[in-house]
């Protein structure tokens, strides 16, 4: 029997769809995929009004300090003060007026009115109705206003990121780097594909899409595509000739350069793209220990594995700070769990949650799984350190403290040149750094190669 939620989900317009998941995002720290997917499975709406409700969550998540700033300018109230549902529902208004040339004007402050209507009553939609239609008739122009502020305030407004994120990226990057990461960050993402070389090859696959009339465009990273046509890569993806991958995510398993027979250990493999891509370059043929401590995480692996014929992947429920094995692995990745801020563009509430707390939080655990994996790794073997974070806490000076506390490890170049596509970090032999809007489709990321001395 469906609960009354479920039931009145039948009712909802996409707009609604997307006022309950922001709701649920903001108020119960719940993912806004799971949110979404959830709401549009229940739903079952047709394909417009599935794609509007996700374009107007992503693109709130990711505006969300842009749009306040321009509604707290023409709320004739303490915006502050306001509900949350208020909130969002002026936020879906000025979104759509604003970001949405296709929806016309009226249609965007009527619904969103109907809205206020039914969840706050007569007066809220009276008021709803005046701060858009002022809006609608004089959008405020963030960068002229604040044109005269400083400029962390300016990128932060513009660009909507919080003041402490911009403000660590204009000191350790700068302007000219800082804003093509915050441009990035609200691009809608591409899907990155990777070509799974052991039931086909690249020119097959691009033969196979391209007489399937799928649009997409080489990554300039063997084996790896970008698309923007998700829906059309499906049957391959079913087939496992394709499996979901960003192309930055690529850069620690050729890091890594695993041999086929070697024995390697994914210290924090979830959900198991490394695992599988590794397992790729080894022609399937070798030992993979994939670590992850929530049991259904490893079966997804599995059941990763399966789909692309991979058999050399065996999966461990187990921290992988205490985890032990039966045999020294020859190598070992640490793709560490990490702040995300190379990644705020597919993740789009992200940069609401981290702060400076968690970073503090997740650079200990770093420092505790890095430790462990170099006890684990063999004499002569070799670690790869990776995160899809830009934080050089969680980077460069996380591996700076590593060899501090391990003289027996040295930073190493890789044994075969990398794609162009990666940017080296100067000077620091086998690290290698991706910033957002550096290159196109690609994540942020960091990946540090590192060699244990022999016995």
């Amino acid at each position: 029997m469906k609960s009354n939620d479920e039931k009145t989900l039948v009712l909802m317009n996409a707009r609604e769809t997307a006022l309950l998941v922001l709701q649920e995002t903001e108020k119960s720290g719940i993912k806004s995929e799971q949110s979404l997917h959830r709401l549009l499975t229940n739903h079952k709406p047709g394909k417009n009004e599935s794609s509007l409700a996700t374009e107007l969550v992503n693109g709130i998540l990711r505006y969300r300090l842009r749009l306040d700033f321009i509604i707290s300018r023409c709320y004739h109230h303490d915006y502050t003060k306001a509900a949350l549902v208020l909130k969002n529902i002026l936020r879906l208004g000025v979104y759509q007026l604003l970001f949405l040339d296709k929806i016309p004007g009226w249609a965007a402050v009527d619904e969103c009115v109907k809205l206020a209507r039914k969840y706050k009553g007569q007066h809220i939609a009276g008021i709803v109705n005046g701060t858009l239609r002022k809006i609608a008739s004089e959008p405020p122009s963030p960068e002229a206003i604040l044109e005269k502020e400083p400029l962390l305030k300016q990128l932060s407004i513009t660009y909507s990121h919080p003041e402490w994120l911009v403000s660590r990226w204009l000191e350790f990057y700068g302007e000219k780097k800082t804003r093509p990461i915050l441009s990035d960050n609200n691009k809608t993402p591409w899907t990155g594909l990777r070509v799974n070389t052991l039931k086909t090859h690249t020119g097959s696959m691009n033969k196979a899409l391209n007489d399937a009339s799928v649009t997409y465009r080489p990554a300039g990273l063997e084996q790896f595509i970008l698309t923007r046509d998700f829906t059309a890569c499906e049957p391959f993806i079913h087939l496992g000739l394709l499996t979901v991958q960003n192309p930055t995510q690529a850069l620690p398993c050729l890091l890594l350069n695993p041999l086929p027979a070697d024995t390697i250990l994914d210290m924090c493999a979830a959900p198991g793209g490394k695992a599988t891509f590794i397992a790729e370059l080894m022609q399937n043929r070798g030992r993979i220990l994939a670590v992850d401590r929530y049991p259904n995480k490893c079966k997804k692996i599995r059941q990763r594995a399966e789909a692309l014929g991979i058999t050399i992947i065996e999966t461990a429920a187990e921290d992988a700070r205490t985890v032990n094995t039966d045999k020294k692995p020859d190598a070992v990745l640490l793709d560490a769990p990490c702040t995300g801020t190379g990644v705020l563009k597919s993740k789009a509430e992200l940069r609401w949650r981290i702060s400076s707390r968690k970073l503090d939080e997740l650079t200990r655990l770093q420092s505790e799984l890095l430790d462990h994996g170099a006890r684990l790794l063999k004499p002569g073997g070799v670690l790869v350190y990776a995160t899809c974070s830009v934080e050089p806490e969680e980077n460069s000076l996380q591996i700076d403290r590593f060899l501090e506390r391990n003289p027996d490890f040295t930073r190493e170049h890789p044994p075969a040149a990398l794609p162009d596509v990666f940017s080296s970090v100067k000077s620091t032999p086998g690290a290698f750094l991706t910033l957002p809007g550096e290159h196109e489709g690609f994540d942020g990321g960091f990946a540090q190669r590192l060699r244990k001395q022999d016995a």
